[in-house]
This record gives structure tokens, C-alpha cells and sequence, in this order.
């Protein structure tokens, strides 16, 4: 199994746009009250990492059916390192005060690009 760095630079080399990112998903681990209560100090928090260009992406997932609100969230953070990107989700309120546990994962982007204005996609 290649060393992630090693990977990196392979694909750097073969002119991919290797950009890394961190992939965090949370999980609810106390009741929905504790949830909602923190959720506003969640939600400045993500407000300023967004501003601070450190949050890229935000928000609940579904279950595999794509039906249910399960309560769990992905967060895809930019960092310097997979240290700073450990302290920014460490430092989020759901996770600080105990109402999530997450995983985070570096994320390689090779192929895509991101707009400067997201908008949504119009319901056909």
C-alpha cells in the first residue's frame, strides 16, 4: 500500500490537480435536545471557519436510501495539515460539548474543479 505523500506527488506528476482536503463525518451520539441546543454555536462556528476560508463544504447526509434524515454530517475542511484539520473539527461545539463523535480522512481531489459561488441545482 503506497505511503499517502508518495501518492500525492505521483499524482502531481502525472499533472493531476492533487488538491488535498479533509473529509469529517460526525455522528449524533447524544439525545436530539442536547443536538438542538448546541446547534446554533455549531452553526456560528461553521459560519466563522467558512469565513476564515477553512470550511468548504457543510452539511447533513441522508441514509442509503436517500429518504431519511439520520442526524449525521459531513464536513469537508481545508487545512494546512491533517493536524490543523483534527483541531478545527476538535474545536466545533458538537464535538467539543459531546453531542458528536466524528472520523476525519484526507481527501486527495484530482479531476473537478470548485466555483466561486455555489448555487443549487434547479429542480427539474
Amino acid at each position: 500500500m503506497p505511503k499517502w505523500m508518495d501518492y500525492v506527488k505521483e499524482a502531481k506528476t502525472r499533472g493531476s490537480l492533487a488538491a488535498e482536503f479533509f473529509v469529517v463525518t460526525s455522528t449524533p451520539i447524544a439525545p436530539p435536545e442536547k443536538l438542538k441546543e448546541i446547534l446554533p454555536r455549531h452553526l456560528a462556528y461553521q459560519i466563522e471557519k467558512q469565513n476564515a476560508h477553512a470550511l468548504v463544504f457543510a452539511g447533513p447526509l441522508s441514509d442509503e436510501s436517500g429518504e431519511n434524515m439520520l442526524g449525521e454530517g459531513m464536513i469537508i475542511y481545508q487545512a494546512q495539515s491533517l493536524d490543523q484539520a483534527k483541531a478545527f473539527a476538535d474545536a466545533d461545539p458538537m464535538h467539543a460539548e459531546g453531542a458528536r463523535s466524528y472520523t476525519i480522512r484526507r481527501w486527495l481531489i484530482n479531476e473537478g474543479h470548485i466555483a466561486d459561488t455555489l448555487k443549487p441545482l434547479a429542480n427539474n
